[in-house]
């Protein structure tokens, strides 16, 4: 099994750069658990939807992989550093863990989950 995350960060990528709430919400599973910039956490995909639909056109989302792991065929899921940008803000750089499923032939994430970097 070639590893899924690449594949799903990339259309994640596509999606978030493109401002494609629809496209992003494909994503996820009906029943994805979701940890974004708000406080609570949120559950189901129409709520990725509404999340992403907030975020305001021409953000972009540089993506780096750090590290992956398999759990058998059906599991799979790593962490990877992120920066957000739009013209004339600052960069917020996070890191992102996602635990992806098997959907039929596709892979969805499950449970995702971004944490800011501050500095030190």
């Amino acid at each position: 099994m070639s590893h899924p995350m690449p594949v799903i960060l990339e259309r994640w990528k596509a999606a978030f750069d493109g401002h494609r709430p629809d496209a992003m919400a494909e994503l996820f599973t009906d029943d994805a658990l979701f940890l974004g910039f708000l406080p609570e956490p949120a559950s189901g995909r129409e709520a990725v939807r509404a999340y992403y639909a907030a975020v305001p056109p021409g953000r972009t989302a540089d993506v780096r992989i750090l590290h992956t792991y398999a759990l058998g065929e059906e599991v799979a899921g790593g962490f990877a550093a992120v920066s957000f940008r739009a013209d004339g803000e600052d960069e917020v750089p996070v890191n992102l863990s996602l635990v992806l499923v098997r959907d039929g032939d596709a892979w969805r994430i499950r449970q995702y989950h971004v944490s800011r970097v501050l500095d030190r």
